[in-house]
């Protein structure tokens, strides 16, 4: 009877409470920050119409943010918001109402707005750029911790605001090529004077020294952090740059997303490389990592060691590398400053994606590779200086000028210059043939002369092996020109006979050791 009874009880409804996730780096130089704070500044100030007149849609969808608004539900309907009238300024109230007005203000700032219509509620779009306006100023210069009900009202206001579906411009099956997509022009979010105003107030409450990293984690959790990363496939380029140093700030301050952010970039890289080829934000990514690996400590954790070989290293393989190729030859260079034994894994890594029909890929690749190379060290360098030499020499006697170039450009290096002299007994007969070729025959002047200096280095230092490897490099011709005369002379004889018994339909038999002559030496 008792049992029931309560049944009939009526039960408590159980609210969940959503996580937040976020991370920081410390990425933004103090140029940037302040540009950034002279643009909020003179968007306050006179830029009022510039703002809205160029706003574009914002409404996307609040992921994870299951804290009922009425405002919001109107504002993004056809008819006009509830009531949205500008609050009191905070100067307008006493000390003691300020947090209550503060919160008042981030409410009423998760209102979304419909930009795809410029003329819709246009005051309304005012009162809430001036109210964000206010809202970042608040934060500057906050004195005492925010509080849990603030915080999860500071994150409230970023997610409804920023977390949206991005809009994408249509590439009718076009092939990703590097050089085609960076002639393409970006596409610049209208909306951005309202939403760099959201960008600027999220940056400065991570930097803000009133914000707890341990009572805002809470809420700055895992399921923002991945919202916050999607948003780096934006097409805009401001947008990305301010993504960049957020999550710079944020992996900075909150130590323990370290290992979840390294973790889901890691997942991007992999998607992108293995499956889908396409992300805008590719280059900031790198370059946040290039500052993160710069402060690893040594000696360098497994981990890191594995995510040069398995993400960083296979970023050479896409089409459009030329959109990142800096940044990536930058994060590179970094593991092997830090750990020199990683230069022989990278070369070889280089090797294995080196390109075979794209020469303007091919001349990055060089330029990478001497990056490298003056960061490796004589016991690296003598585990892969072979099958190095044996790709460098095929560029040497590249028909494209600026691959030879490039190869030949690194004999001007000093370090690089005196690795090959150290062990020029391996490294000068496996590019003689092209130099002595190049020195020949090659069409370019500049590569022609570039192969003499070449040429010259390794005569000065060693003329005895220099003359060994010019009478191994004339044997050996003599000898492939003897096999192409045979080849010539089994060709005629082959012709005659079949001149002979072109009359008839006879099959003519061919030896097979005449066929065994017309196969190139190798």
């Amino acid at each position: 009877m008792i049992k029931n009874f309560l049944n009939k009880l009526p039960k408590k409804q159980v609210k969940s409470a959503e996580s937040r996730d976020g991370g920081s780096s410390a990425l933004s130089s103090n140029a940037s920050t302040t540009s950034r704070i002279n643009s909020a500044s003179s968007a306050r100030s006179g830029n009022v119409n510039s703002l809205e007149n160029n706003s574009t849609q914002n409404s996307g969808v609040n992921h994870g943010n299951k804290l009922h608004d009425p405002l919001r539900s109107k504002a993004n309907g056809s008819s006009p918001p509830v009531p949205y009238e500008a609050l009191p300024g905070f100067r307008d109230v006493p000390s003691a109402e300020k947090q209550n007005l503060f919160i008042r203000k981030l409410s009423m700032c998760c209102v979304v707005f419909d930009f795809t219509d410029p003329t819709k509620h246009l005051n309304e779009k005012d009162v809430k750029r001036q109210t964000l306006v206010e809202l970042v100023d608040y934060v500057s210069s906050a004195n005492g911790k925010f509080s849990d009900v603030v915080l999860q009202e500071i994150v409230r206001v970023v997610s409804t605001n920023l977390f949206r579906t991005l809009s994408t411009q249509p590439r009718e099956n076009k092939v990703l090529e590097g050089l085609d997509v960076e002639e393409e022009e970006p596409l610049m979010d209208p909306a951005w004077p309202h939403l760099q105003i959201v960008y600027e107030f999220l940056l400065r409450f991570v930097t803000s020294p009133e914000t707890d990293a341990k009572l805002a984690k809470r809420y700055v959790d895992h399921s923002f952090i991945l919202r916050l990363l999607d948003l780096f496939d934006s097409e805009d380029p401001r947008e990305r740059e301010y993504l960049k140093t957020v999550l710079h700030r944020i992996y900075g301050k909150f130590m323990v997303h370290r290992p979840f952010i390294r973790k889901t970039i890691n997942n991007i890289f992999y998607r992108f490389i293995f499956e889908t080829e396409k992300h805008n934000g590719i280059a900031e990514l790198l370059e946040i990592l290039g500052s993160i690996i710069n402060g690893f400590a040594l000696p360098l954790k497994e981990e890191h060691k594995l995510f040069l070989v398995r993400a960083l290293i296979p970023l050479h393989k896409p089409k459009c590398i030329p959109m990142y190729h800096q940044q990536l030859t930058y994060s590179i260079t970094q593991f092997v400053e830090k750990d020199c034994k990683l230069a022989d894994t990278v070369i070889r890594g280089l090797l294995k994606y080196w390109p075979i029909t794209n020469s303007s890929k091919e001349v990055m690749f060089l330029g990478e590779l001497e990056e490298v190379l003056e960061a490796t060290q004589p016991p690296e360098f003598q585990r892969c200086m072979v099958p190095l030499f044996r790709q460098i020499g095929r560029c040497m006697s590249s028909s494209h000028f600026q691959v030879a170039e490039r190869a030949l450009f690194l004999w001007n290096n000093d370090h690089i210059e005196n690795l090959i002299k150290q062990n020029r007994r391996v490294i000068l007969p496996i590019i003689f043939p092209a130099l002595e070729k190049n020195a020949r025959n090659h069409w370019n002047q500049a590569a022609h002369s570039l192969t003499l200096n070449v040429r010259k280095i390794f005569s000065d230092v060693d003329p005895e092996l220099f003359e060994e490897c010019l009478l191994k490099f004339q044997e050996d011709e003599g000898r492939d020109e003897e096999a192409k005369v045979k080849r010539e002379a089994t060709w005629k004889r082959l012709e005659e006979i079949a001149i002979s018994n072109g009359a008839s339909n006879e099959t003519v038999p061919i030896p097979y050791k005449a066929v065994l002559t017309t196969r190139p030496s190798s």
